[in-house]
C-alpha cells in the first residue's frame, strides 16, 4: 500500500550546528523515522558523529531512530549506539566477516537488524541470514558523501532483493539520490523505505521540510499505486 512507505530523512544533510532543532523540525514535518548516518572516517572518507549525539538528540524525538553505521569495526560498537537510543542498527555486510553473529547481537540488545550493501556488493550475501534481519538497506550512491546522483543500476538489485525476501517481514530501504524524480521508481522496484538527505532539507524549517516530505511521499505514492 502507498501509505505503508517510510520517509527517512538523513540528518547527514540537515545543519549539525543546530542538530536537535533540526530532527524536532523533521519530526513535526511528517518524518516517519529519523535516519542517522554515522561516518568512521575509515570505512567511508567523511566523519560524522557517533552515540553521545545519538543520545543527546534522542530526547527531542519519539520517532525511530535508524542508525546506518557505515565503519569498519562495528560489533565492538553495537551495545554503545543501543544504549544511545537507536531503534534500528544497520551493518554493512562489507565490514562483517561474521554477518550473522553481528545481526544477531543486534536483536539481542533489543534493536531491529538491518544490513546495507554498497553499490557493488551482490545480494547474495543475504541468503543466509534472511531470518535474522528486519531491514535491508540498498545504498544507491557510494556511501560517504551527500548529495550524489542515483545510480541507476540499482533498481533491477532493488527488485531482485524484493524477490529473494519473498514473504520475509524485511523492509527493503534505499538510500542515495533519492528525491521527488527517483522516488517512484524505488518503489515501484521493491523499496518500502526511503532515505533523503539533501532532497528534504531544502528550504527553511518544518514548513519548508513538510513540503519535501509530502512531495516525496506523492511521489512515491504515485508509482506504488501503478504497481498495485
Amino acid at each position: 500500500m502507498a501509505t505503508d512507505i517510510i520517509i527517512a530523512p538523513s540528518v547527514l544533510a540537515a545543519d549539525f550546528g543546530e542538530l536537535a532543532a533540526e530532527i524536532a523540525a523533521i519530526d513535526e514535518a511528517g518524518a516517519d523515522w529519523i535516519h542517522l548516518d554515522v561516518m568512521d572516517g575509515h570505512f567511508v572518507p567523511n566523519l560524522t558523529f557517533g552515540p553521545p549525539i545519538i543520545k543527546i538528540v534522542r530526547a527531542v524525538s519519539t520517532k525511530i531512530f535508524d542508525a546506518h553505521l557505515m565503519v569498519s569495526n562495528p560489533d565492538r560498537l553495537l551495545e554503545t549506539y543501543a544504549d544511545a537510543g537507536a531503534d534500528i542498527i544497520t551493518v554493512h555486510a562489507e565490514a562483517c566477516p561474521h554477518l550473522y553473529r553481528t545481526v544477531s547481537r543486534i536483536r539481542e540488545l533489543g534493536c531491529k537488524a538491518g544490513v546495507a550493501l554498497n553499490p557493488h556488493t551482490p545480494p547474495d550475501c543475504l541468503a543466509y541470514v534472511l531470518d535474522r534481519i528486519d531491514l535491508v538497506l540498498l545504498m544507491t550512491v557510494n556511501p560517504g558523501f551527500g548529495g550524489q546522483s542515483f545510480i541507476s543500476a540499482m533498481t533491477d538489485k532493488i527488485a531482485r532483493v524484493k524477490e529473494m525476501i519473498g514473504k520475509c517481514d524485511i523492509t527493503i530501504e534505499v538510500d542515495g539520490g533519492i528525491t521527488m524524480d527517483t522516488a517512484g521508481v524505488v518503489v515501484a522496484a521493491g523499496a518500502t523505505a526511503l532515505v533523503a538527505g539533501s532532497a528534504i532539507f531544502r528550504g527553511d524549517g518544518t514548513a519548508a521540510y513538510a513540503k519535501n516530505i509530502a512531495a516525496i511521499r506523492q511521489a512515491a505514492a504515485s508509482h506504488s499505486s501503478q504497481g498495485d
